[in-house]
This record gives C-alpha cells, structure tokens and sequence, in this order.
C-alpha cells in the first residue's frame, strides 16, 4: 500500500485542485486526535450467554481483495476490484468466521465505502452475514476522492465485532511518520489503537495495525504507545484481549532480511553500491527497536502462542504475493507479524491456539485464533 501511496502523489495535486476549486464536497482525508469510532449493530442479533472461554481472533482480511494482485502491494498493477468477485470474497471470510466461531474478532484493512470495493461497508457486511452482533470501527485512511488510477473514494481502517455488545470505543491515534515529505503525509494512513469495553465480559478488547514500512523511529513509538495502552488497562485492574497486525517480528526471530522475498520481477536489491540497498519495509534490522521491539509485550503479558511456537514456520502468518506467485518454491507463509496477548492471570486455555496457514488464499495475512480462561475473576 506505500507505495501505491507514494506512486498516487504524481496527480495528487491535479485531484486536490479539482476538488477544491469544482467540487461541492469539502476534500477529507485527515482525523483530528478527537475522531471518533463509529459504531455497528447487526441487522438480526442473536441472543448469547456469557461464556467464561470466549473464542478470540485478529486478522488482516485486506479489504476483501484476497490474492488481487493491487497496485503497491503486490506487485500488481489493478486497482479496483469488481463487485462482484470482492462480494465474493467477502461471503468466503463471513464463511470462514462462522466455521472458526470467534466470540470476539480484531480486524484490520477493512474498506467501508470505498470505490476499489465496491462500496461495500465489510463491517455491516460481516455483521449481517455471521453470528457477530455488534461492531466499531475507526478509519486509518480516509479521502473522498483519490484521482489517481481512478481510486476515487477511500476508507478503510481497524474494526472489532463481538457477540457481546460494545460501549465506549475509543479512536486512539497514532504518531505520524516523520521520514516523509509533509506532501506524503498528507495523503498517508492516520494509524490508530481501536479500544472498546465489552461489560458482559467484563473485559477490554484492544486493536492495533502498526506501520509496516516507516524508516524512522515510528514503529517503535506505535508499539510504545500500544504498551501504554495495555499498561493504563492493566494498572488500573482491568482485564483486556489484544491484538492485530504489529507488523514487528517476534523475540527470538532468526530472519530478520526479506528482501529477496518481497521483491517484485525486475527488481534488484543487495547490490553495493546502489540504493536503496535493501527494499523499504523487508529489512527488519533497519527499524529502531528491532528486532526485540515486542519483548515487553511477551515480558508484561500472556501471548496466545508463546515465543518458541512464534518462530516455526506453521505459526507463520503473512504470505505476501511475492512468496509464493511470483518467486515459487514453498514460500506461501514466510513471517509471523500477527498477535493476540491478554492479561488475565490464567491467560489461554491451552492448546487452543491456531494459526490458520490454509486461508492464505483469501487474504495476504492469516488469522491467529486462540480461546479465552477467564475462569478467574
């Protein structure tokens, strides 16, 4: 997505332009620290009882787009999907959750209303077409219209659904990268912290996309306040379930270039001599912080799978494109970016976790699922 971003800056200025100047909507593309989460309900509730091993699952279900080949992230060159086939993917996931069953989902890269969507809002969609029966959701990056490659209009950000209704969402926002020019960063992703309390439960669910591709200290500072977060939660006695896409490899990880696996046909990377040298977001040992920037989090809380599992391969949950379609060989998952961590003094009941390897097909992360003890209180 950055560098579709990036690419899209060329007729930025021609789009803005025409928005400003002929354009009777105002031009929308930036939140306030003060926006807020908007939230859902699903059109047939389904009674539920409360449960003391709620199924808990975060995914980055990539605004329905499955394999596509988009424009910045994979080394595709499409930007809008048709209707129908992200209709199509849309119902595979809604199928894929009422198999899973999750009591509580965290999802990223979910598009409401967009044109390379189909002007689906996913999260009313998920909720009417599963047994979730309430939702929130908080926008990372949102603009009425995008003139480049006929984008048109944009948002897509974090959501939580829950079978158990949600109060108090929270938009928490996140630090801006400061390795771009302030034309970039106009038009770059608003990251956020989507927190929401779940009272039948008596429970926090807390989530989170950190930024993937950012060459400064701003991975760390997403993290950081990510931890800040947990910590305010737990401090003050609360119990919370958290998770999300942290883009941020776990303790202990042993590969820490990417470089030849993300790269796209005709590009070149490790030569010396020539920049960049390694590809923007593949060499982990380039951000502050790396590569044990998630150990307070496995020091201070209870992951679902803990730091040995992380690193086999089968708990692997990213499988970009460049992997497997482009590069062959067995390399369809090849990193774990995802995570699910609480703070309840009996953590998860064991042997509950999973990593679902075999729903790479519907999007370029795999969801990590894992159940709730919440037997002491």
């Amino acid at each position: 997505m950055t560098v579709y971003i990036h690419k899209v800056l060329g007729t930025a200025l021609v789009g803005l332009f025409v928005i400003v100047f002929l354009g009777c909507e105002p031009f929308v593309n930036e939140f306030s620290d003060l926006s807020e989460a908007q939230m859902y309900t699903s059109s047939n509730i389904i009674p539920v009882s409360v449960k003391n091993d709620p199924v808990v699952m975060t995914w980055n279900i990539r605004f329905g787009a499955a394999r596509f080949p988009f424009f910045g992230d994979s080394c595709g060159d499409s930007v809008i999907l048709k209707k129908d086939r992200v209709d199509s993917n849309m119902d595979k996931i809604a199928v894929k959750i009422q198999e899973i069953d999750p009591d509580i989902i965290m999802l990223q890269e979910v598009d409401i209303f967009s044109k390379r969507s189909g002007y689906t809002d996913q999260v009313q969609y998920l909720l009417d077409n599963t047994s979730m029966n309430y939702g929130c959701y908080a926008s990372v990056w949102q603009a009425d219209y995008i003139a480049s490659d006929g984008i048109g209009r944009i948002d897509m950000g974090n959501a939580i659904l829950s079978k158990y209704e949600l109060s108090d969402a929270e938009r928490i926002q996140l630090r801006l990268r400061t390795d771009q020019s302030d034309l970039t960063k106009y038009f770059y992703l608003r990251r956020n912290i989507l927190k929401v309390t779940l009272s039948e439960l008596d429970l926090y669910a807390v989530n989170i996309h950190a930024t993937a591709f950012a060459t400064d200290d701003t991975k760390k500072k997403h993290i950081d306040k990510y931890i800040d977060v947990l910590s305010e939660i737990n401090n003050a006695g609360n119990r919370f379930v958290s998770g999300g896409d942290l883009n941020s490899l776990p303790p202990g990880a042993s590969v820490f270039d990417y470089c030849e696996y993300d790269m796209c046909s005709g590009e070149y990377f490790h030569i010396v001599g020539q920049e960049p040298y390694h590809k923007e977001g593949s060499y982990f040992g380039n951000f502050p912080g790396e590569p044990e920037i998630l150990q307070p989090l496995y020091d201070a809380y209870i992951p679902a799978i803990g730091t040995t599992e992380n690193n086999d391969p089968g708990n692997f949950t990213h499988a970009p494109s460049t992997s497997y379609e482009i590069h062959g060989g067995d390399h369809r998952y090849d990193r774990k970016l995802d995570y699910l961590f609480t703070n309840l003094s009996e953590g998860w009941v064991p042997g509950t976790d999973s990593t679902y390897q075999p729903l790479w097909e519907l999007s370029d992360h795999m969801p990590v699922v894992a159940t709730l003890n919440m037997e002491t209180r």
